[in-house]
């Protein structure tokens, strides 16, 4: 994997290779993860964390909309999950995320909880963390999805 390609990829879509969720900030670009490729391009990523029987996304990313990009690396991510004998697999969006809600539903994922006001501790661990995020709703809660396996 391109290390330099990965962390200028977290650094422009999350504003550092820190990522927060449930109060935890990981260093994504440390985490296992995939990369993918599209006619010899670097066209999306996705980083993960194993924990006992869960996996938690962490980063998805995906640079071309619509092409199955973004698809085929939560598909890589929950065979990992599948062969470390995970049974959940899960992560965290925020409430201004509208196009991952959709996202993720409809391969499977549910609805599992709202963090209300969480956005507030993630900043005192990742202040890059915007007020205002998508179509100017402001960021303030996490929101958990899952998916049983």
């Amino acid at each position: 994997m391109d290390r330099a390609w990965i962390d200028q990829t977290l650094t422009d879509r999350w504003g550092s290779t820190n990522i927060v969720t449930r109060g935890i900030l990981h260093s994504a670009n440390e985490l296992p993860g995939f990369v993918a490729e599209v006619e010899n391009k670097l066209s999306g990523l996705i980083t993960y964390r194993l924990d006992a029987n869960a996996c938690e996304i962490i980063s998805l990313d995906s640079f071309f909309e619509r092409q199955g990009i973004g698809s085929a690396l939560l598909r890589a991510a929950e065979q990992v999950a599948r062969e470390k004998k995970c049974s959940r697999l899960w992560l965290i969006t925020t409430n201004d995320n509208l196009h991952a809600f959709r996202f993720y539903q409809r391969r499977g994922y549910v609805l599992a909880a709202v963090h209300r006001n969480a956005i507030e501790q993630s900043r005192q661990l990742k202040p890059q963390i915007p007020f205002i995020g998508i179509d100017g709703i402001p960021i303030r809660d996490e929101i958990e999805f899952e998916k049983w396996l």
